[in-house]
């Protein structure tokens, strides 16, 4: 079985803890690329879109930063969480989370995030487990 083929069952086990409490109207859903969740990245890219009024979606999007079009066009690489649970993979997100649609931000270093303005790199890196 390749990368590409990975069951949902592959994803990574963590010890979930309440790291959030999330009252936003729409609710805590989000879409997290498969890096993240089935490979052990830490998020290298995250954005805040519109959230979809038919789910419940915060309207946040985390990506490793190493996703190419290709990869993010096969929906099987992306799940829906809940951002609780992506605070669980990668606790530097949680100041960000109640940032305003349309925010964008990028790991910067192992630690750091900033607003994405388009002149840095993303660091792109693996999680220590």
């Amino acid at each position: 079985m390749g990368l590409f083929n990975k069951k949902k069952s592959d994803f990574i086990k963590i010890k979930i803890e309440d790291l959030i409490e999330w009252n936003e109207p729409n609710g805590n859903g989000c879409v997290v690329s498969d890096r993240i969740t089935k490979e052990g990245f830490k998020v290298g890219y995250m954005y805040r879109e519109q959230p979809d009024e038919q789910n419940p979606d915060s309207g946040w999007r985390f990506l490793a930063g190493n996703e190419d079009d290709e990869y993010m066009a096969n929906s099987n690489n992306h799940h829906i969480f809940a951002i609780n649970t992506i605070c669980n993979y990668d606790k530097d997100i949680i100041p960000f989370l109640h940032s305003k649609t349309g925010s964008c931000y990028i790991r910067v270093d192992s630690n750091n995030f900033e607003l994405d303005d388009g002149t840095k790199s993303i660091c792109v890196e693996k999680r220590k487990r």
